[in-house]
């Protein structure tokens, strides 16, 4: 039985401070976020979708309201979709401006495999791991929708892919609104697709990561 379970990061969010929001609450789409979410519910739009299920924060609840919609279905609510725990919440972290030049900061920028920053990211593999396997098991020989966030998405691309977790953030291929399509044949695994229906907008989007 084939079931597929799309990844879809939320849209760009407003963020006039440019600080790392993570899971700090009042962070909503901005209007380009809002179109974001419209180009991934017009993306989505014909497909076999009988699940759309979001993380608790306010962005990935936004982002997911036109998928909704357009399948008429009600948005569930998981929290394994969360962002990652980040000691740096609500700190600037741009290379040369923020709170990564000042010594407070050093101590928990010893272990980045871990990394010691923030939640282990075998953690993120294992909550995002459980996430997909219910939206599996909820749309069986259909489609699940489940947004989340950069960095647990991409933590669940490697853990499926059988990669190593230590990377570049610069170099996640999980930009604003896109899509990582998992398909199954019963439980295994047998495609991985990454598609990013906003590519015209993201050169209109703030340059925060970590969202």
């Amino acid at each position: 039985m084939r079931t597929t379970v799309h990844l879809l990061r939320h849209g760009e969010v407003h963020n006039p401070d440019k600080v790392l929001y993570g899971r700090l609450p009042g962070y909503r789409l901005s209007e380009l976020g809002h179109e974001m979410a419209q180009r991934a519910a017009d993306a989505l739009a014909p497909r076999d979708v009988t699940a759309v299920i979001a993380s608790p924060l306010e962005r990935a609840q936004q982002t997911a309201a036109p998928i909704a919609g357009v399948h008429g279905l009600t948005i569930g609510t998981d929290e394994n979709l969360i962002e990652a725990d980040n000691v740096f919440e609500g700190e600037r972290v741009s290379v040369g401006d923020g709170v990564l030049r000042q010594p407070r900061a050093w101590k928990h920028l010893y272990n980045p495999i871990r990394p010691s920053w923030g939640e282990p990211y075998v953690v993120v593999a294992a909550r995002m791991r459980q996430a997909v396997a219910d939206a599996r098991d909820a749309a069986r020989g259909h489609e699940a929708v489940l947004v989340s966030h950069q960095l647990p998405i991409w933590i669940s691309r490697l853990d499926f892919e059988d990669r190593r977790f230590p990377h570049d953030p610069r170099k996640r291929q999980c930009s604003l609104a896109s899509l990582t399509s998992l398909t199954f044949d019963d439980d295994k695994l047998v495609a991985v697709l990454y598609t990013e229906p906003s590519a015209d907008l993201l050169g209109k989007a703030s340059k925060i990561a970590g969202a």
